[in-house]
């Protein structure tokens, strides 16, 4: 049987092979007049120079003319049931935040009616700023869950999430609160219903689940150890966990505090570890593992970053909800050298960025701005692997999807500068270096700091355009 094909043709940017972070300046491909040449099940087989590119009979040419075609960005730490709290005053750092502001909103997606209009309103604003794979931190509430999976599989995007979980809390998270047995017997039944829903396969899925404990501090022991019994039984079956670690360290009263003097470990990552008790003694299966990935990490020790790295565990980078809740700045020379995946995660909402190349600006600036010798001017090829190829391997599917090599799924972003004309003056009238080398990485870097969602022109996953007119 002849296969046809469809061919995308523009200005082609991504970060080839498999490279770890910091040789991601040497793998980094550009290709002025670039074909994208993508089967008819989706799967790249092709990308290069447009002269040389494979011919079909029957193919389709797309000609995207000044158009730059990037991977798809990975979002690994966004809030679903935070749509609309974006900006919100709370008053403080992350305890005050989530009682005045988060805890009130997310108890409204206990409304059916308006779950499906956050799941709707979600779901667009990935579409319309190119994530085209995330990991969702979900709803406490089923029907809002099945609103999200319902409106992504419709969409064609893809997306792990999970119900949050949580079994103790303040005043202000009663409606979001279940008892230790409803939170285990949930997260069982949403991971029966919706995990590989589409395909039934974890390699190939679009729709997949995750455990998603809110944070040590809505949890007891008794939940963490049966988190962990569960995870042993669904691990295998590629099911994912998601949490938050070390964001933000408030002497005395802040996160990181609370957690050590709660459960009495000796390190915040011991809770999640399955020693969760008293001198951090071992009470229960680890929640580590190649399809963990923990958001923030701000505040790391060695010890914990290694544990991480010889885990497989990730971790979501996200500087804008830093700056906003006063949380710090993570160690990038430090955390990286440790070998742990770092990905780039908007945190919607204390994150005001949907835009993963904006959190990826911000990245830029706040590890430009770190002291001394921990200073370092990130290199555009080494953002791009931060919003792409890494969120695909934090989510242990770097082999389907993340950049341009051929037989992955064609997961691609095309960019139109003049539908955003900042942009389309800066790519024109900005200097360039005599080196080709460096001019290629200021054109990127300019692309990267200066993209907003009105020049992203089409979505591709899989090669489907989504969100189209």
């Amino acid at each position: 049987m002849v296969r046809v094909s469809t061919t995308h043709l523009g200005h082609v940017f991504h970060v080839a092979g498999s490279p770890t972070v910091d040789a991601a300046a040497a793998a980094l491909v550009e290709i002025p007049d670039g074909a994208l040449v993508v089967d008819d099940d989706g799967t790249i087989v092709y990308c290069g120079p447009a002269e040389t590119r494979p011919q079909r009979s029957g193919e389709t040419v797309v000609e995207h003319e000044s158009a730059y075609l990037l991977p798809g960005f990975v979002d690994t730490h966004i809030h679903f049931p935070q749509t609309y709290s974006v900006d919100a005053y709370g008053g403080g750092q992350l305890l005050e935040w989530l009682n005045t502001c988060i805890f009130p909103a997310e108890a409204r997606l206990a409304d059916p009616s308006f779950a499906r209009e956050a799941a709707r309103d979600f779901t667009a604003r990935r579409i319309a700023t190119g994530t085209t794979a995330a990991m969702v931190f979900g709803s406490a509430f089923p029907a809002a869950q099945d609103a999200l999976f319902t409106e992504t599989r419709r969409a064609g995007l893809r997306i792990v999430s999970g119900r949050g979980i949580q079994t103790v809390g303040p005043e202000s998270a009663a409606a979001l609160l279940t008892s230790e047995s409803d939170a285990i017997a949930l997260a069982a039944d949403e991971i029966a219903r919706w995990h590989c829903a589409d395909t039934a396969d974890p390699r190939t899925a679009h729709l997949q689940v995750a455990l998603v404990p809110r944070f040590s501090l809505s949890v007891t022991t008794d939940t963490l150890r049966s988190l962990g019994e569960l995870y042993d039984d669904v691990r295998d079956r590629g099911v994912y966990v998601h949490s938050h670690l070390n964001e933000n360290n408030r002497p005395g009263d802040g996160e990181i505090d609370s957690v050590k003097a709660l459960f009495g470990v000796d390190s915040y990552l011991d809770t999640y570890d399955g020693r969760f008790l008293p001198g951090s003694a071992v009470g229960g299966p680890s929640l580590l593992g190649r399809r963990t990935i923990m958001a923030h990490a701000v505040h790391c020790s060695d010890d914990e970053l290694h544990r991480m790295a010889n885990t497989g565990t990730s971790i979501a980078h996200c500087p804008v909800s830093q700056l906003f809740l006063g949380s710090g700045t993570m160690p990038w020379k430090w955390t990286t050298a440790a070998g742990v995946t770092v990905a780039a995660g908007s945190d919607v909402g204390a994150g005001d960025e949907w835009l993963i190349s904006q959190v990826l600006s911000d990245t830029y600036k706040v590890h430009i701005s770190e002291p001394g010798d921990a200073s370092v001017s990130l290199h555009p090829a080494e953002l791009l692997f931060t919003g792409t190829l890494a969120g695909a391997r934090a989510l242990d599917m770097e082999e389907r999807f993340g950049n341009f090599d051929v037989g992955k799924d064609a997961d691609f972003l095309v960019i139109e500068p003049h539908r955003w004309p900042p942009l389309e003056q800066a790519l024109r009238q900005g200097i360039r270096a005599d080196d080709p080398a460096l001019a290629r990485d200021q054109l990127l870097f300019t692309l990267l700091m200066g993209l907003r969602e009105p020049a992203i022109a089409q979505v591709y996953v899989a090669g489907s355009r989504v969100g189209g007119e």
